[in-house]
């Protein structure tokens, strides 16, 4: 009879997540979760928040397209959705400039290479029918990129990230939906790291025929909850001649348990799989506070305290290399070049969680995911800069806190 070991009870302490996600998510998205009734999943009340949740995503989407609605899991679950209509044999253009497009890349390979192709490399098939257009890392794919590619290979599909966290990088999402309107592409977009951060509005994109997100960035849920998904009329013309091989990530399927059957909202869903009342709850707070907020207003929040936070850490002689408003992609100062591991190891020990990137060449990366006050931004740039001077930089922080405080001091005394 072997022993029995019950492990005391897991304490994990409060961390600022200050990397590209998840995010810190708001204490009423948690309040919701924590407090809903163990309800069974077709429960009403589950069903009704399940349709107030499509009908408030759309308005957060910018998007009239009735197929919109969340995938059970995180953004990676959304991305199988979409990509489940990339059938083997499909041509497809796949633009990667980081770590994170990069899988989407290998996603679209899986998904498209014939039983042959996959069986020749399980692990990382390298189909006929698709190619991959590789940008380097630090770079953002531009609309001449995309034109250029679409223009020679032809393709059903092409596939972009439109934020790409990896690198830091803000991709050419109207030159992409406007060189795939050209081409007559369907174009498909990984807005994980964009969506309730940028404002845009999908539906002004019409090249993009298929969108994916994820519940714990620009969101701010929990990560196992909902995936944000929308797709056109078009994708779902297709889906229906072409079918897909997956039940669960079936973009029709789905939609069915969202109470979308047929391309019209009916008055109640089918089941399709066992949703959770937790994640139903903190899905539809999170889109309300969203729609509360307004995604406008964030988009300025984001701009005004990634611009403080780059002031910063340029001050201590970093240099940033991202244009994203959510994170901040930093090479250290020359004297603490090669030490990146070393730095995010030792600020993740105090619980200050930033992060490396996950490809060559690394850096640092600083996320600010709701974390959107003068107060929280001082306090990242206060820690960052107190470990690099552990490591030995010279840094002035008296100043940089100074040009901190002259940045914030016009918004502060508005308040």
């Amino acid at each position: 009879m072997s022993d029995t070991t019950i492990f005391p009870q897991l304490e994990i302490p409060q961390t600022i997540a200050a990397g590209p996600g998840p995010g810190n998510t708001d204490p009423r998205v948690l309040q919701r979760f924590a407090s809903a009734g163990v309800a069974d999943h077709m429960q009403p009340d589950v069903l009704r928040g399940m349709v107030e949740c499509k009908h408030m995503l759309r308005q957060v989407m910018g998007t009239g397209n009735i197929h919109t609605f969340g995938v059970a899991g995180t953004g990676w679950s959304g991305l199988d959705v979409m990509f489940s209509a990339v059938m083997p044999g499909d041509r497809v253009v796949m633009f990667v400039n980081g770590t994170f497009s990069g899988l989407d890349g290998l996603t679209v390979r899986m998904k498209a290479a014939t039983a042959e192709e996959l069986a020749a490399n399980p692990m990382d098939p390298q189909p006929a029918s698709v190619t991959i257009v590789t940008v380097p890392h630090g770079q953002s794919v531009s609309g001449e990129i995309v034109e250029a590619a679409l223009a020679e290979h032809k393709p059903k599909w092409a596939a972009m990230a439109h934020w790409e966290t990896g690198s830091g990088r803000v991709n050419d999402l109207r030159g992409f939906s406007d060189a795939c309107e050209r081409h007559g592409v369907m174009g498909l977009v990984d807005a994980v790291s964009s969506l309730g951060v940028e404002d845009f509005r999908i539906d002004d994109f019409p090249g993009v025929h298929g969108w994916a997100s994820c519940p714990q960035k620009g969101i701010c849920c929990l990560p196992l909850t909902y995936a944000p998904v929308s797709f056109t009329d078009r994708y779902i013309d297709v889906l229906k001649q072409t079918g897909c091989r997956s039940f669960v990530h079936h973009p029709i399927l789905e939609a069915r348990h969202w109470g979308i059957i047929d391309g019209k909202d009916a008055e109640k869903g089918t089941y399709h799989r066992t949703h959770s009342a937790y994640a139903v709850a903190a899905f539809h707070e999170a889109l309300r506070i969203a729609l509360q907020q307004s995604i406008a207003q964030r988009a300025r929040d984001y701009a005004f305290h990634e611009a403080a936070l780059r002031k910063a850490v340029t001050r201590m002689g970093c240099k940033v290399t991202s244009n994203m408003t959510s994170l901040v992609v930093l090479n250290l100062p020359d004297a603490l070049a090669g030490r990146e591991m070393e730095l995010v190891q030792t600020c993740r020990a105090t619980g200050f969680g930033i992060w490396p990137t996950l490809s060559e060449p690394v850096q640092v990366r600083i996320g600010i995911l709701n974390l959107l006050t003068p107060a929280a931004i001082t306090d990242i740039v206060t820690r960052f800069g107190a470990a690099l001077t552990d490591m030995g930089a010279k840094i002035d922080m008296p100043a940089v806190l100074a040009d901190l405080d002259q940045h914030y001091a016009p918004a502060l005394a508005a308040e």
